[in-house]
């Protein structure tokens, strides 16, 4: 290999008719708005590719993309005389290895191949004969070849470099052709010109779109670091953040499928599937400021620690003074053993009931009946001795959690709990989306809303929101019904969950419209094979889940229903502290 750059015959120009060399610069043009408006990167390159064949009539061409470890990987390589078209849209891998730029051991440039040539060199190289060429290794070009019958002729390799001048890439074209008679030519001085102006549209389309990659990597890691801290905060809840926007995709694919029924015009662009997606992730951010010891409330005497055990030793006192009552009642009255020692048996046993009804109390999935609340109240009232001080057995507080009638948390927690709605909003609304972005607070902000208004934080008639904040809405409650990772229930089975949301499908909680296609499609099903258990996968009767129909409610007028976007619900408010402006998702 020369240690000066190989000679390379010089472009004849060619005089081209005006007609011709207008219409190249207007393709050009052309070019240059389509690469510019163009989002998706697969079509991106495959876009470049075609047309710099266009511009000069090439046979063949191959595009390279540089990667991280330093290498020109191929993205995109067509020949139209072998009909080949890999990479890029065509999902066909190219299963050739990459290109070193510099000799990853010696830290050299790579001057053998003509791409990476060109790479180090951010130097154009036109060649008019490839086998008489010298100075490059073209044994890899003639082993394909002679594998397909073909010659690689011409070659014009033109590195893409971002506005910056840093090499984003390598396009390279193979076997000029005569416009008219067909035959292999060199690359021309002035299709050689016209490529380059290209490739530098190119570069800082593709400069760009890594831009936008980087940025859209930065904003998931990002939320993933958002889900991982409520993982940290609360590992009850860290699942539900990653298996909500698997459930939400799932169904929403499911409407976009759909031919027939309410959903048959549903469709999403790929901005609006971004937009569920991030939505999707970031639906629960707002508990990462609700308190740990009520997201992860087990039993309803839980705070900090669970207070059962301080309520134990607390009747472990009032037994161990019975036994000291009854030695000393023994002592003074020896020949009424038999009946004291009764009465304290009696006592104990009276004292174990009343601590196991408090222990079975404690635990939320259990109902409590009205004669258990009373049975409560009048143990709470009790006393017990401790410092000399005579003190009640429970303080309010407890007797107040233990008196829950289902669940464990009082009313005050969860408006407490209810209130991540709130700060969800208020997260999401403080932060600059873009407008391809901006209807995330909307998605996210609307799965606690009820299709009669009911919901919260702001009592929307979920009717007036967009199908992806629904749809967020069934996936929520499908997956916390079926989790098996929540400290205070165990996983329900298909068919239980699936019941329970047909009650609620009935009492107008979620979009009966949605809930159907839920069912007939078997979307619910699908992801219960993916994420639960054999022992939760049973029957589900779907055509009585079908046939439920919700229950009539009035609806009111649209100015109404409007004003309801502005603020939250009385009881939210001090939450949020201050009004929300917009009625987004409503454009």
């Amino acid at each position: 290999m020369p240690s000066a750059p190989p000679e390379l015959p010089p472009a004849s120009p060619q005089l081209e008719p005006l007609a011709e060399r207008l219409g190249r610069l207007e393709l050009l043009h052309r070019i240059s708005l389509a690469l510019s408006s163009e989002r998706n990167r697969e079509r991106l390159i495959e876009t470049i590719l075609i047309e710099a064949q266009t511009l000069c009539n090439a046979d063949g061409g191959t595009l390279y993309l540089r990667n991280e470890q330093d290498q020109l990987r191929f993205a995109i390589l067509r020949n139209q005389s072998l009909g080949l078209s890999l990479g890029g849209t065509t999902g066909q891998a190219i299963d050739l290895p990459p290109l070193w730029i510099r000799d990853p051991v010696t830290g050299k440039p790579n001057h053998a191949n003509v791409a990476s040539y060109a790479a180090c060199t951010q130097r154009s190289i036109n060649i008019a004969d490839a086998y008489a060429a010298v100075g490059f290794d073209f044994s890899g070009m003639q082993e394909f070849d002679r594998r397909h019958g073909y010659r690689s002729t011409s070659f014009l390799t033109i590195p893409l470099q971002s506005s910056e001048g840093t090499v984003l890439g390598v396009l390279q074209l193979i076997n000029a052709r005569d416009r008219h008679s067909g035959r292999v030519q060199a690359f021309g001085a002035e299709e050689q010109h016209i490529v380059e102006a290209l490739a530098s549209h190119a570069g800082i389309a593709i400069d760009n779109q890594n831009l936008m990659q980087e940025q859209k990597q930065l904003l998931e890691s990002f939320i993933v670091m958002i889900a991982g801290a409520i993982d940290a905060e609360s590992p009850y809840t860290g699942a539900h953040c990653e298996r909500v926007p698997v459930l939400a995709e799932m169904l929403t694919r499911s409407l976009c499928d759909a031919n027939t029924g309410p959903f048959a015009d549903f469709r999403l662009t790929d901005d609006e599937w971004y937009e569920l997606h991030i939505a999707a992730w970031l639906h629960d951010c707002g508990k990462v400021a609700t308190p740990t010891h009520v997201m992860d409330k087990a039993t309803k005497l839980e705070c900090v620690y669970d207070r059962l055990a301080a309520i134990r030793t607390r009747f472990e006192v009032l037994m161990r003074d019975a036994r000291i009552q009854l030695l000393e009642a023994l002592q003074e009255r020896p020949h009424e053993r038999q009946e004291l020692e009764r009465e304290y048996e009696q006592r104990i046993a009276e004292l174990r009931a009343d601590l196991q009804l408090i222990a079975t109390s404690n635990v939320g999935g259990e109902f409590l009946s009205e004669q258990q609340r009373a049975r409560i109240q009048q143990i709470g009232q009790r006393r017990y001795v401790e410092n000399g001080q005579a003190l009640p057995l429970l303080s309010e507080d407890e007797v107040a959690n233990l008196c829950i009638s289902r669940g464990t948390l009082t009313q005050e927690e969860r408006l407490l709990i209810n209130g991540h709605m709130v700060q969800t909003l208020r997260m999401l609304q403080a932060l600059p989306f873009p407008r391809q972005l901006r209807r995330v607070p909307e998605y996210a902000g609307g799965h606690h809303e009820r299709m009669d208004g009911n919901g919260y934080p702001r009592g929307l008639f979920a009717g007036d929101m967009s199908v992806p904040a629904r749809v967020l809405a069934i996936a929520d409650v499908f997956e916390a019904l079926t989790a098996t990772d929540r400290p205070y229930k165990p996983g329900k089975k298909l068919s239980e969950a699936m019941q329970i949301m047909g009650a609620m499908k009935r009492d107008n909680h979620l979009d009966p419209d949605l809930f159907d296609h839920f069912v007939s499609s078997g979307v619910y099903r699908h992801y219960a094979e993916r994420y639960l258990g054999p022992e939760l996968i049973d029957e589900v009767d779907e055509a009585a889940l079908l046939a439920i129909r919700p229950k009539p409610f009035e609806l009111p007028p649209e100015e109404v229903r409007k004003k309801r976007w502005e603020t939250f619900l009385p009881q939210y408010r001090e939450l949020g502290e201050r009004r929300l402006s917009g009625v987004p998702g409503r454009q």
